[in-house]
């Protein structure tokens, strides 16, 4: 029964003072708390929020009428058929409150976000959570700096990731910045890749989702952030589409 009221929301004070009075009838709270093994001073703040949720009442009794007696209460337990009505008073509010919440919670996802990370475990970081991302995903890549961070081998881990998941990878690359012979369009590796003009040098990769992107760095700079925003990353994705247009197949 106590892990019971416990799982109700009582803390082990409360469910211990609440079939203590349960157990002992009309009480005092003096007497309550004695029985519970808690102080006088704990038992007055107990019995003031169990009176307040309904599982405990006041129960006066002596006649207001007559002066040498005085009006005194004791305590005793709530029917505990009551406890229905106090989990229908919870359903009503959190009828009420959960659209506020969720009002609240959208509003707050709907802020862009912009995370920062730093060094060789940032940028792998950065790089494997796009994994996660709907397909297909838009790159621009700057291969020559990703063979130094976070590497070769990382790299094969993350085509190979790629591979688990059937995401599709649209990508550029500057000819200037690749590896010879390195990561051509491959339907096994579903990749769709081309090649900018000579004019156009990245030594930054971005990788573009649907509703965020990634940016990172060369070694010299060592950091990669992810921005969270549908409307940068349809921003980006149009860019893309500018420069794919103008990239030839490789």
């Amino acid at each position: 029964m106590l892990e019971q009221l416990l799982e109700l929301g009582l803390d082990q004070r409360e469910a211990q003072f609440y079939i203590t009075v349960l157990s002992l009838g009309r009480t005092t709270v003096a007497k309550a708390a004695l029985q519970a093994n808690v102080s006088r001073t704990s038992g007055y703040d107990l019995a003031r929020r169990l009176v307040g949720r309904g599982f405990l009442q006041t129960v006066e009794f002596g006649d207001a009428g007559r002066k040498q007696d005085r009006i005194r209460s004791e305590l005793a337990a709530a029917d505990p058929s009551s406890l229905f009505a106090d989990l229908e008073k919870r359903r009503a509010l959190l009828e009420d409150l959960v659209p506020q919440l969720r009002a609240i919670q959208s509003a707050s996802a709907a802020r862009p976000k912009v995370r920062y990370l730093e060094g060789v475990t940032g940028i792998r970081e950065a790089l494997f959570e796009t994994l996660t991302w709907p397909s297909p995903i838009r790159g621009i890549f700057s291969m020559k700096d990703l063979f130094v961070v976070p590497g070769e081998q990382a790299l094969e881990e993350y085509i190979e990731g790629r591979r688990a998941r059937g995401l599709t990878l649209r990508v550029v690359r500057s000819t200037e910045r690749d590896i010879p012979q390195g990561w051509p369009t491959s339907a096994g590796d579903f990749r769709v890749a081309r090649h900018t003009p000579s004019s156009y040098v990245f030594t930054m990769t971005t990788v573009i989702g649907e509703d965020a992107v990634a940016v990172i760095s060369s070694r010299r700079e060592g950091f990669a952030m992810i921005i969270s925003s549908s409307e940068y990353a349809q921003t980006q994705a149009s860019l893309f589409e500018v420069l794919w247009n103008a990239s030839d197949p490789a």
